[in-house]
C-alpha cells in the first residue's frame, strides 16, 4: 500500500477509535482485512460531521463554503481525479476496493449539508427523510464489507440497523444538538406532550427533566425499539465472521437507551455512557455467541 493510502487509513482508523468508542470496539471483533474498511467509511462520516459541527467559530456561509469544497473534493475523487486530502484516498480506495454504490455517498453529503441551514423537523417523516441519508445509507455502505448470505434480504435490516443507532444518539445528545441549535425531535411529538424548545432549553440549563420531557424521551426510545427490533433479523443474514461485530454493535448501542431509562429517561441529569465493564462483557458474549443464534432485541411496543 502507497504511504499515503496508508496515512489516510491511519488517520481514520485514529478519529475512529477517539470518537466512535462503542463502534471501534465491535469493530475490533472483524476479521482484520476488514476493519480498515469500516474505519475508513467511519473517518468519511465523522470528518463531514467535523466540518458542520466543529467549526462553530466560522460564519455560516464559511462552513458551507468548506464543506461544500471538501465535498467537491470526494466526489472528483470519485470520478478519477488525484486527491491529495489527508483522509479521502482511504474512503475512495474503500468505495473501489469493496464496490459500494456512490449513490449512497451523494445522499450522506445531501443529509449533512441539510445541517447547515434545518434546525427542526416538524414530523418524524420528515426526520426520516433526514436520516435516509444520515443513517440508512451507512447501513447499505456496510453491506458489501460484511457479506452478507443474500444481500437483497440483508438491506432492509442494515437500512433499520442505521436508522436505530442514529435515533439513539439523537435520544442521548439532546443537549448537545440545543447547544447546535438544532432538535432532532419531532415538533410534532413535542407538542404531543406539552413540551416547547424553550421548555428544553430551559431543561439543559438547569440539568434536569420535568416529567413532560421525560415521557417524550421516553416515547422515543420505544420507537428506537422498533428499529432495533426489525434491525435483528438481519445480523444472521451476514457472514459468519462478521457478526460477532454487528451483534456487539446492535447490544452495546442499544445499551445506551437502557441507561437512559436508568435515569427515568432524563438525558440532562447525565450523559447515558454504558460502563466500560459492561461493554467489555457485551462484547466478549457477542465474540463467543454462536454464528446464527437469533438477537433479540431490546423490549419494546410500537407507539401509538
Amino acid at each position: 500500500m502507497e504511504p499515503a493510502l496508508a496515512a489516510a487509513y491511519q488517520r481514520c482508523r485514529q478519529l475512529h477509535r477517539h470518537h466512535g468508542r462503542t463502534y471501534y470496539l465491535a469493530t475490533r471483533l472483524l476479521p482484520r482485512h476488514k476493519r480498515p474498511h469500516v474505519h475508513a467509511l467511519y473517518g468519511f462520516t465523522r470528518y463531514a460531521d467535523e466540518i458542520v459541527d466543529r467549526t462553530e467559530d466560522l460564519p455560516p456561509d464559511k462552513r458551507a463554503e468548506r464543506f461544500r469544497e471538501w465535498s467537491e473534493t470526494f466526489l472528483a475523487g470519485l470520478a478519477g481525479a488525484p486527491v491529495t486530502d489527508p483522509l479521502l484516498p482511504a474512503v475512495l480506495h474503500t468505495i473501489d476496493a469493496c464496490q459500494l454504490d456512490p449513490d449512497d455517498f451523494a445522499a450522506f453529503l445531501k443529509s449533512m449539508a441539510m445541517d447547515l441551514t434545518v434546525t427542526e423537523y416538524q414530523t418524524y417523516e420528515e426526520l426520516l427523510s433526514y436520516m435516509e441519508g444520515s443513517a440508512a445509507v451507512i447501513g447499505t455502505m456496510m453491506l458489501p464489507i460484511l457479506d452478507p448470505t443474500d444481500p437483497a434480504a440483508a438491506r432492509g435490516p442494515a437500512r433499520e440497523l442505521g436508522l436505530a443507532f442514529q435515533l439513539t444518539n439523537f435520544i442521548r445528545d439532546v443537549g448537545e444538538d440545543l447547544d447546535r441549535g438544532r432538535i432532532y425531535l419531532p415538533q410534532q411529538d413535542l407538542a404531543r406532550f406539552g413540551v416547547t424548545p424553550a421548555g428544553l432549553r430551559a431543561a439543559a440549563a438547569r440539568g434536569s427533566a420535568d416529567p413532560a420531557i421525560r415521557s417524550l424521551i421516553r416515547y422515543q426510545v420505544t420507537r428506537a425499539h422498533q428499529h432495533y427490533a426489525a434491525a435483528a433479523p438481519g445480523v444472521t443474514m451476514l457472514t459468519p465472521s462478521s457478526q460477532a461485530c454487528i451483534r456487539a454493535a446492535y447490544h452495546l448501542y442499544a445499551e445506551i437507551l437502557t441507561e437512559v431509562a436508568r435515569v427515568d429517561f432524563d438525558v440532562f441529569r447525565r450523559r447515558a455512557v454504558v460502563p466500560r465493564a459492561r461493554r467489555a462483557r457485551l462484547a466478549a458474549r457477542s465474540l463467543l455467541t454462536r454464528a446464527g443464534t437469533p438477537v433479540t432485541p431490546p423490549g419494546a411496543r410500537r407507539p401509538a
